[in-house]
């Protein structure tokens, strides 16, 4: 009999982030109060962060199966086969509120916790990426939260031995005191079955491996799905401590314990610990769990029932082992120096009952927990938001005439956002493992390459790679949800091909403000129909991600402070011959420079524009316009057109158009190489800050050996519908000269540029 002892139930709600239509549907699904572990359980896993409760009818849009998905949303990683033998398990999540209120730890334990998604699949970890974003640098703040962040990153990530090799950093105004991180992970299976998590087969013995259980963590899943406020840093024990040096022992036992065929079912202990990880184990498999908490291993004494449920403590797994094996596996994690331990068993009754010194302290259908939700039901806006439908009615002949190209240039490549992120990446061992062939800064993805798998005689060890991005066009986005994220999408494909890469499949990780206002909700829902719509385009289904909403700050007067709406888009792609693949730098003086897509003098193309630039937002200082539509099946064209010009070997460089426009992808493609470019432009009738600084337009800009232009010329007379324009050529003298029909309009050396460029994040973080 599970005991219930009196509680304030008002306090209780509110601790736990629920509501009280909630507390009359757990009494009914009970039919009974819930005692307090109970109703802690209910908290943690009906919290947005668990269950999806105000996003999982929007999720449920998006394309999820392909040719390609072998694991789609559901389980701890979605996993696609990338050709050669190799199957690909991959997710992105974030770990945003945690690295609010302590940097360090919040993202060092959000790798961790990708980590474990992976590995839980029967996968090892090859790659880790990210996505940050922050508040400007400008405020000390906003410096330290990157800082830590940066570091906790780092420290995670290298101690491990898992190579950062990619990511994105950008800043605004909105991410002050709410940062994004947001964490992904690869990896490469290495047993034949894919492990899943529902429990199988009745009587089976549940085991407990990896760290002991603390009071660290307490509530976390339920603390990111609050708004912050200055109350916060209250909630610093709902930030879990994480030791890399422990999980690299439990990567290397998990899979040794998965290859022995020992384990039927696997579960990483992440966001609400126990709690989550068995009941999401009972109702995945149609069963129920018994866990007895006097066997968990624990690092402090005296713990309650709801401490040990709602703790997050890190490097923590729960499996379901077939009977009679448990005392070899168990031997296997203790000579790795972990815990290991049988806490419970598979039950037939799709419940699950924890027991706490002899009695049972919590009983509860697996499914009211983890399957069977609550979903929260919002009204559609049927219109546009009036605030934004007012900033739709901006044009570009609202900005003031560009009177010096060569000082807007080098503003944008100060502008944090755009430049150089060396500060970043130099923390990050971006080369353990030996396998990164392309990392950060290089090129417009990260490759890494795949080693041949046991057996398999038909590769070598330096052809075949797997390509991986994130991408999120934030300004876009807070303009317009819907055309922002088609364009997040199709940047992280055209990203891919830029290296020589075909986008495969999608992971997504949705940072939004409340959606219990109906402008956030309208956002998400936006954002949502643009993501799926592009993947449906580009032939990109999404195998899983994460929701992270409730970003947002509150202010000194009372009022709430959202995030720009973040759907970071995580996308991986196949390379046949990493030989072939490509970066952004020029190679060679002579090379022919051109640009694939709409070319910069079109004012008749919907995809181009400045509205809601880099250069626009600088030169008002707010964002304004409605951002271009993307034309889908030109960002297709696109695509496919510098793949098989990389395929062909005949591309010296690749380099997409985005933050900044022509005139700053030129310039990076400058700064990587120390080489300079003549380049003429056709101006016609249109502005000249819209021809250098308009962004959209699918646009590609590539270089050709004169030795490779006769094939180059042949290949895109084969694609005649889609535009291809020469721009100009690669020079030795390192100077950056763009002209018109008419005249001079930019002259730059390439090492001011690269001063410029280089040095803005370490200037005002005061940093060599």
């Amino acid at each position: 009999m599970v005991s219930s002892p009196a509680y304030d139930i008002a306090a209780a709600l509110k601790q736990e982030g629920l509501k009280p239509n909630d507390w009359d549907e757990i009494c009914r699904r009970l039919g009974r109060e819930p005692n307090r572990a109970e109703l802690g359980m209910f908290g943690v896993m009906w919290s947005e962060h668990c269950c999806y409760r105000n996003s999982r009818p929007l999720l449920s849009g998006f394309p999820t199966e392909g040719p390609r998905i072998l694991v789609g949303p559901g389980e701890n990683a979605g996993v696609v086969d990338i050709g050669g033998g190799h199957r690909l398990a991959f997710k992105i999540e974030s770990h945003n509120h945690p690295s609010a209120v302590e940097p360090f730890q919040g993202a060092a334990t959000g790798v961790g916790g990708i980590l474990r998604d992976i590995f839980t699949m029967g996968a090892r970890p090859i790659a880790l990426l990210n996505a940050l974003r922050f508040g400007p640098l400008e405020d000390p703040a906003n410096v330290g939260l990157m800082e830590g962040v940066v570091a906790g990153i780092a420290h995670y990530g290298n101690c491990v031995g898992v190579p950062t090799v990619g990511g994105e950093v950008a800043f605004d105004p909105s991410y002050s005191g709410n940062p994004l991180v947001n964490a992904m992970a690869l990896g490469l299976m290495e047993t034949e079955e894919i492990v899943k998590s529902g429990a199988i087969g009745v009587g089976n013995p549940v085991v407990y491996v990896g760290s002991t259980t603390g009071r660290d963590g307490m509530g976390g899943a339920s603390f990111a799905s609050a708004e912050l406020s200055s109350d916060s840093l209250d909630d610093r024990p709902a930030v879990q401590v994480g030791d890399p040096f422990l999980e690299k022992g439990l990567i290397e036992a998990c899979l040794e314990a998965f290859a022995s065929g020992d384990v039927v079912a696997a579960q990483d202990m992440g966001a609400a610990g126990l709690t989550c990880s068995c009941s999401e184990m009972a109702a995945k498999g149609g069963l129920g769990v018994e866990l007895d908490l006097d066997r968990v291993p624990a690092r402090e004494t005296g713990m309650t029932a709801y401490e040990f449920l709602l703790s997050e403590s890190q490097e923590r797994m729960l499996f379901v082992v077939k009977a009679g094996r448990e005392e070899a596996l168990m031997q296997r994690f203790r000579r790795w120096g972990l815990q290991a331990a049988v806490v419970g068993k598979v039950l037939q009754e799709p419940i699950v009952r924890v027991l706490h010194h002899g009695a049972v302290a919590a009983e509860v259908p697996a499914t009211a927990l983890a399957d069977d939700t609550p979903i929260e039901k919002h009204a559609l806006l049927q219109e546009p938001p009036a605030d934004l439908q007012a900033l739709w009615s901006w044009t570009e002949q609202e900005l003031p005439e560009l009177s010096d190209a060569s000082a807007a240039l080098l503003q944008l490549l100060d502008d944090p956002t755009i430049a150089s992120k060396l500060w970043v990446h130099r923390q990050y061992d971006q080369q353990v493992l030996a396998n990164t062939v392309v990392s950060s800064g290089a090129a417009d993805a990260a490759v890494v390459r795949l080693r041949p798998q046991q057996g398999d005689g038909s590769m070598t060890a330096s052809n075949r790679g797997v390509a991986a991005t994130v991408d999120c066009p934030n300004r876009w986005v807070a303009l317009d949800p819907e055309r922002g994220a088609q364009a997040a999408v199709a940047e992280a494909a055209r990203n891919l091909s830029c290296v020589g890469a075909e986008p495969l499949a999608v992971t997504d990780n949705l940072n939004f403000p409340s959606p219990e206002t109906p402008k956030g909700f309208w956002q998400l829902a936006m954002a949502c129909r643009g993501i799926s719509d592009a993947c449906r385009a580009l032939n990109t289904p999404v195998t899983g991600g994460n929701v992270s909403l409730y970003n947002e700050t509150k202010q000194d007067d009372g009022t709430m402070q959202p995030i720009h709406p973040t759907p970071v888009i995580g996308m991986v792609g196949g390379v046949d011959d990493i030989s072939r693949v490509t970066g952004l730098a020029w190679q060679q003086p002579g090379d022919a420079i051109f640009l694939v897509g709409v070319p910069p003098d079109d004012l008749s193309d919907p995809s181009l524009g400045l509205a809601g630039s880099a250069y626009q937002q600088q030169s008002l200082g707010s964002l304004a316009g409605r951002p271009p539509q993307t034309d889908l099946a030109v960002e297709a064209a696109v695509g496919r057109l510098v793949r098989e010009a990389i395929a062909q070997g005949l591309l010296a460089s690749a380099h997409d158009c985005s933050d900044g426009g022509l005139a700053v992808a030129l310039a990076e493609s400058c700064i990587a190489s120390d080489l300079g470019i003549n380049v003429t432009l056709t101006t016609g009738s249109a502005r000249l800050d819209r021809v250098l600084f308009a962004e959209g337009g699918s646009r590609v800009i590539v270089s050709v050996n004169a030795a490779c232009l006769p094939a180059w010329e042949q290949l895109i007379g084969s694609n005649a519908s889609l535009a291809v324009t020469p721009l100009g050529s690669v020079t030795a003298e390192a100077r950056l000269v763009i002209r018109s029909e008419s005249s001079v309009h930019l002259n730059l050396e390439v090492q001011r540029c690269a001063a410029v460029f280089r040095d803005a994040l370490p200037r005002r973080i005061h940093s060599e």
